[in-house]
Parts: C-alpha cells; sequence; structure tokens
C-alpha cells in the first residue's frame, strides 16, 4: 500500500521520456520547472523544487508559484559542471489554509476565538525552527491568540503579511508528496557556444608536393585564431590503412602515391592510439595541442570508430570484425557506396565488454595524453546507442570538461536519440535549409519544441563529406549569406576550409553533392596568405558573436515578419535581455533584397529604437514597427545591436 497522501503531481517539465534521459544546461543557466499540483477539496496547497549537485549532501529548495489551471513555476541555477537532480514536492498547507479560512470569517464578523486557540498550536509547531526575531513575533502571538482581553490583536495579528511570510518559511509537510527524481547535466560554456574550423592536416605544407606536418599546422595557428575560431578540428590524425587503400576521387584502386583516406585508420604503423608518421610523433601532437590553447584555440580530435583491413585490431581481435562464410571481411557499404578501405567493428561481438573496454581506453589516452577535451565523432549512428550512453557517462565522471559533437546527418529520431544519450552538439540539416520557410521552421523546431531541452545544433554550411547544392559554383554573396545565418542562427558554428572562404564548390559530377579533387583523397598545397571578402568578414562576424551575448546562445529567438519571401528578420536575445540583437538577410544572391520588416514590439518592448550595424558601424533610429530595408548581394545582412 503507498503511503497516504492528497498531492497529485503531474506533467513535470522539463523532463525528456519520462526521466530517462537528463535535459542539458551549461553552467550558469537557469532552469525553469513547471508542474501540475492540486489536492481534493479547496485546502491551500504549497509547493517547492528540491535541486542538488551530484557534489553535495543537502538538498535547495526554491518554492513554486502558482498560475493558472493549478500549475506552479519556479526556477533554479545550475552553477556547477556535472550532473544535478531535481524533484517537484507538494503538499497540503494546514496552517496556511487556517490563516485563509479564519482570515475568511474575521471578514464576514464572526467571533473566531476558538479558531485562535487552533492557530496558537500552529504556531507551536514551528516556533522552534524560526529565528531569534521571529521567535519573539510568534511568542507574542500565542499570548495575543490564547488571552481573550487581546482579541484585537490577535484578529490583526491573523490576517498580518508577516505571519503568512513566517508559516510559508517553515511550513509543517504532512501527508506531502513527491515526484521521481529528473536530472540534469550541466556542461561548460563551450557546449553551447564554439566556432569551428576543419582543415587537413597532411594539406599544411607550404612546399608543393610535400605532406604536411604537425609542426606545418602550428604555423597556421595564427590565421585561424586571427579569424576568430576558438575550436580547430583535424580529421583522423592516424595511420592509414595501406590495404584496399582509395585512390583520388574515391577511386577503387590506388595508384602509386595516394595517400589514401584518413577515415581507413591503421596500419602496420599502428592505429588508433597512434599517429600518421608523415604528420609527426604524438609529441609533435602535444606540442601542437599545447601551442594552439596558448591562442585560445582547443583541438578536437576525430573519434572514428573502424578499422582498415591492416589495422593492428584485424590480426590481434579477429572477434571484433564480422567474417563471411567464405572468410573474407564485411567491409563498410552504404548502397551504392563501397568502403573497401573500411571495415566496420562488430558491436555484436561475444568478446563486446573488452571491445567497450578497449575504445574507451582509445579516448582516454588522447584525453589524457594530449588534453584532448572535444572529440567530433565519425558516423556515431551506425554504432549502438547504448554504447555511447556509457563511453559518455564513463569520460565524463573522471573528465567532465569533454565534449562531443555527433556527426550524423540522419533521420531525426536517431539524431535525437544521440543527443539524448548525451552527445554535446550535433549536426544539423541546415546545410541543406536554404529558403525562408525552411530556415524558419527548422529553427523553430529547434528552439520552440522539447529539443531545446537536449540538442544542441551546430550549423555547418560544408563539410568535406558535403558540397551542398546551394554552395556548388556558387557566388560569393551565397558563401557571405550561408556563414551569417550559421554563425546567427546557431550558437555553434562550423566550416570546413579553406575550401569554403576560398569558395571551391566545383562536384564531382551533377547532381552529386561531393567534392571534385577532394581532400579526403589527396592533399593540398594551398595559399593560406589570401585574404578576400570572405576571410574579412568571416572575421568581423566571429569577434561580433564573443561581442554579443544574445548570439552565443540559440534558443532565444523571434522570427519577424517580412513582405519578401526572400529577405529573412529575426530577433535575439540573452536571458537577461541585457543583449538584443536584430538580424535581416537577403537571401537572394544576384538582386538587392528589399522588403519591410515588422518588429517584434512586445518582446522588444518599444518601437523607438537606437540600432547599430555592427558589420558597418552604421547607426539609425527606427521609431515605428514597420521598417524599410535595401539589402545589396555585396553585403546580403544587417546586423543591428538594439539600443532603446
Amino acid at each position: 500500500m503507498q503511503n497516504q497522501t492528497r498531492i497529485i503531481i503531474e506533467n513535470i517539465l522539463p523532463q525528456l521520456n519520462c526521466g530517462s534521459f537528463a535535459i542539458k544546461r551549461i553552467v550558469g543557466q537557469k532552469i525553469v520547472v513547471s508542474a501540475d499540483v492540486f489536492s481534493d477539496g479547496h485546502d491551500v496547497i504549497q509547493s517547492c523544487v528540491k535541486f542538488k549537485h551530484e557534489s553535495e549532501k543537502n538538498w535547495q529548495e526554491v518554492r513554486m508559484t502558482p498560475g493558472q489551471n493549478d500549475e506552479w513555476f519556479a526556477e533554479f541555477h545550475v552553477e556547477k559542471q556535472g550532473k544535478y537532480t531535481y524533484f517537484v514536492e507538494g503538499w497540503v498547507d494546514y496552517a496556511l489554509n487556517w490563516q485563509h479560512g479564519t482570515e475568511r470569517k474575521i471578514n464576514d464578523n464572526q467571533y473566531v476565538k476558538s479558531e485562535l486557540l487552533e492557530g496558537a498550536e500552529y504556531v507551536r509547531a514551528i516556533i522552534n525552527n524560526v529565528d531569534a526575531s521571529e521567535n519573539e513575533y510568534l511568542n507574542r502571538l500565542i499570548h495575543y491568540f490564547t488571552t481573550e482581553s487581546e482579541y484585537d490583536n490577535a484578529v490583526r495579528e491573523t490576517k498580518s503579511e508577516e505571519l503568512t511570510k513566517i508559516l510559508k518559511k517553515y511550513p509543517v509537510r504532512f501527508l506531502e508528496n513527491k515526484s521521481m527524481d529528473l536530472q540534469v547535466y550541466v556542461d561548460r560554456k563551450k557546449a553551447l557556444f564554439s566556432t569551428w574550423y576543419e582543415f587537413f592536416p597532411r594539406s599544411a605544407s607550404s612546399e608543393e608536393g610535400k605532406h604536411g606536418t604537425f609542426k606545418d599546422c602550428e604555423k597556421l595557428l595564427p590565421r585561424v585564431a586571427e579569424m576568430g575560431f576558438d575550436t580547430l578540428y583535424f580529421p583522423p590524425i592516424h595511420p592509414i590503412g595501406e590495404v584496399n587503400r582509395k585512390g583520388k576521387n574515391n577511386a577503387t584502386n590506388a595508384q602509386d602515391g595516394d595517400v589514401g583516406s584518413p577515415w581507413g585508420i591503421g596500419s602496420h604503423h599502428g592505429g588508433h592510439k597512434s599517429t600518421h608518421p608523415e604528420l609527426g610523433t604524438i609529441e609533435d601532437f602535444k606540442e601542437l595541442v599545447k601551442k594552439a590553447q596558448e591562442l585560445g584555440i582547443e583541438v578536437a580530435m576525430d573519434y572514428a570508430l573502424q578499422a582498415a583491413p591492416d589495422h593492428p585490431y584485424v590480426k590481434d581481435f579477429p572477434q571484433w570484425f564480422k567474417w563471411r562464410p567464405d572468410g573474407t571481411v564485411q567491409y563498410a557499404e552504404n548502397p551504392p557506396k563501397k568502403y573497401q578501405d573500411i571495415q566496420p567493428i562488430y558491436f555484436e561481438s561475444s568478446d563486446w565488454k573488452n571491445l567497450w573496454k578497449e575504445l574507451l581506453d582509445v579516448a582516454l589516452f588522447w584525453i589524457e595524453e594530449c588534453n584532448i577535451k572535444i572529440y567530433r565523432v565519425d558516423n556515431p549512428h551506425t554504432k549502438p546507442f547504448y554504447f555511447w550512453g556509457w563511453l559518455i557517462a564513463e569520460i565524463k565522471k573522471k573528465h567532465p570538461d569533454v565534449l562531443f559533437l555527433a556527426e550524423a546527418f540522419t533521420r531525426p529520431k536517431i539524431m535525437n536519440e544521440l543527443a539524448k544519450q548525451g552527445f554535446s552538439q550535433s549536426y544539423t540539416y541546415f546545410t541543406w535549409r536554404n529558403s525562408k520557410k525552411e530556415l524558419t521552421e527548422y529553427v523553430e523546431e529547434l528552439t520552440q519544441t522539447e529539443q531545446k531541452e537536449f540538442y544542441r545544433p551546430n550549423f555547418w554550411p560544408n563539410t568535406p563529406d558535403i558540397n551542398p547544392f546551394a554552395l556548388q559554383n556558387g557566388n560569393e554573396s551565397v558563401h557571405l549569406q550561408k556563414y551569417f545565418l550559421a554563425a546567427t542562427l546557431s550558437s555553434n558554428v562550423g566550416i570546413y576550409g579553406p575550401v569554403f572562404e576560398y569558395m571551391i564548390s566545383t562536384p564531382m559530377a551533377p547532381g552529386k553533392e561531393e567534392y571534385l579533387d577532394s581532400e579526403k583523397y589527396q592533399y593540398y598545397k594551398w595559399d593560406w596568405t589570401i585574404q578576400n571578402k570572405l576571410t574579412t568578414l568571416i572575421t568581423r562576424i566571429n569577434a561580433i558573436r564573443k561581442e554579443q551575448i544574445s548570439l552565443q546562445q540559440t534558443n532565444n529567438i523571434v522570427f519577424c515578419e517580412t513582405n519578401n519571401d526572400q529577405v529573412i528578420a529575426y530577433y535575439k536575445f540573452d536571458d537577461d535581455k541585457q543583449n538584443e540583437t536584430l538580424m535581416i538577410v537577403s537571401l537572394d544572391a544576384f538582386h538587392t533584397g528589399k522588403a519591410m520588416v515588422k518588429l517584434p514590439i512586445d518582446r522588444i518592448g518599444s518601437q523607438n529604437l537606437q540600432i547599430t550595424d555592427l558589420i558597418t558601424g552604421n547607426s539609425y533610429s527606427w521609431n515605428n514597427e514597420w521598417n524599410y530595408v535595401e539589402l545589396p548581394p555585396e553585403l546580403p545582412f544587417h546586423l543591428f545591436k538594439i539600443q532603446k
């Protein structure tokens, strides 16, 4: 038989899958909790939210405030990394119920001597819990309530706000009820706000025909930092398989000198705990990571759980791979694509416990050996979800700073599940969202539905795997639009360069979203000194993102009405409304975008605004709800800071 209670607690938000997963926040953010809390009859009830960090013994409490239709609200802030637990508690508050009922009788001119004696009992029940001044006040009340000659004073104090305050502060929680425990996982700020740049280390050399090294990468760090990127992501840096190596443009047979795909990991030079010998040693890599940190850049490694046919795992642990009846191994396939240079790891192996332990050891190796704190995870949707939940939790126990970006361009529910299992950030469909309608609907899905509690998007206009049709042979204006949208719609953004800023977007074939002469299968000698409008504006946009805290979050966004479907506008603000920005973008890469833009006056609070375009430095006074803009292809956006 359950414990006796009269309180019903239902519909608690936020929560995921009935509490199966933790919602996500970063240090310093608040959690707004709502719940339906009610009881039978008409008694006064109270409720609260209790919460604590996993390192703490004592619960903190914040009282809930009633809204409409038995819905209650409270909020609390999370101040530490790691896991918090919270729950809702409710109770019938007999003392407040007494006060409310007695006050109504007093207002009806009823004689309440018996009720005053009852009140004295409620006061005695809490008098040992209060401070000195409150104790003095309550003793005086007991005297009033129990002394006939003090009836008028007793009546006055029964209705006093001071008594109400004390009764709320020290409730007697008789027959209370509590909800199930719910979880929130708190990351460092970079989980929410980061600016990524990707390049291939083997293309870092300044000499034609020479394989790049970690030392060459060090020379490029100032460029990355000057452009405002704080995360430098490298494709796999491990030895590349020599058996079934792919040639240029994904050719099945490699020619002499072909370097293969970095994702075909492992050879006689080593596996996942080794570096490619032509890139340099682990010590060289550690030095690169250290110098990047000195410039405010974190190096993100690729965590790709697959093996080339000559990876040491294949010989030492054949049970970790799937073998066909004819004795050949099952290589990776995504028909019609074939990846003969890659053998997927067989997670259904009977030796799965040792397999999981080894893969955890790989991740911990680079964290502990080279101070890596960010992983971009290759194709996580092709590995078991529960494996990721376990691995991320194990790493977070020892290294809570470590973040994981899921590279999973797949079905929505699968992408959501990976985020719920613990991935800190996720690739998105932004790459393929181009129209005003597509962009608006997608961002509102990410920010106005349950996804906002667990799915942190990272907007990439391009990747080595994806040369989107919108960019293929696209002009400068298209590239400007895509980066601006990515960097201001999402607080996490990334590009694959220098391909993006140099506007290299020729497809391998018509109808294919793949790059011709892709760096996945060869290396380049880039002229890293080139400066153009894209590099200049990317640098400026990244600097503005660091200055304007409204752009360092994703969810506080309101789309504005415009009278031109080729012009999109949106308003962003931080939680405390201390910083507000307005972005207006023309999606027409060839003609001037002209539009009237409607300000969300109800959210901004005024239509009399001083606005400054942080790109150009020009300032304007807007005193109307609707305002006119013109956006030429040469500079197809405004980024206004709002001042009232």
